[in-house]
């Protein structure tokens, strides 16, 4: 009799905890609706260049790495494999359908320490910041959404490789011969 009433208490207080996680989520689910994981996979899959096993963390806002963006496949944490192509980047989570990102759209590559709900070693983490995928207007533009994903490499020794080459392939993307003025500047960020 005397633990009754301080398990229900607690119980009480637990349901409530989850029912406004669960509000949270939702209400966060629906203000992402209209964003779009990746762009359309291209016709031809190219040669590998690199690639990572690594753990996905998260993607969110640029410049906001603890606000989780509950994009479809890319809403929550998962094993996953990066690899990179001369077209761009292929996004593989476990469970979810490929995620592509395409060279022009990466803004930078670089090293972090804190995501969401995930705080490493300093330079623990990989950033791939880039912009999201707009149906509406298939041209890569810099006025897209800009975001941030967050792996962690499980290979030390895959992450070097990894950034330098999605760094040349964003950077070639980027370059005169492309012809797109609109294509996003480049940012070079701190060693991984």
């Amino acid at each position: 009799m005397d633990r009754t009433i301080p398990a229900v208490i607690t119980a009480l207080v637990l349901l409530g905890v989850l029912i406004l996680m669960w509000r949270s989520w939702r209400k966060r689910s629906r203000r992402d609706a209209g964003l779009t994981a990746g762009y359309p996979m291209p016709s031809t899959e190219g040669v590998a260049l690199a690639g990572a096993e690594a753990y996905y963390v998260a993607t969110t806002p640029r410049d906001a790495p603890l606000e989780r963006l509950a994009i479809r496949g890319l809403g929550f944490r998962a094993r996953a494999a990066l690899t990179v192509t001369g077209a761009g980047v292929t996004l593989d989570l476990d469970g979810n359908e490929p995620v592509f990102v395409p060279a022009a759209a990466i803004d930078a590559v670089g090293a972090a320490q804190v995501a969401i709900d995930r705080a490493v070693e300093t330079d623990g983490l990989v950033r791939l910041s880039w912009r999201l995928y707009s149906p509406q207007n298939a041209e890569i533009t810099h006025d897209r959404r800009a975001v941030d994903s967050f792996f962690r490499i499980i290979d030390p020794r895959d992450r070097a490789r990894l950034v330098d080459t999605i760094r040349t392939i964003s950077a070639t993307a980027a370059g005169p011969a492309t012809g797109s003025a609109a294509a996003p500047a480049k940012q070079d960020e701190s060693e991984a």
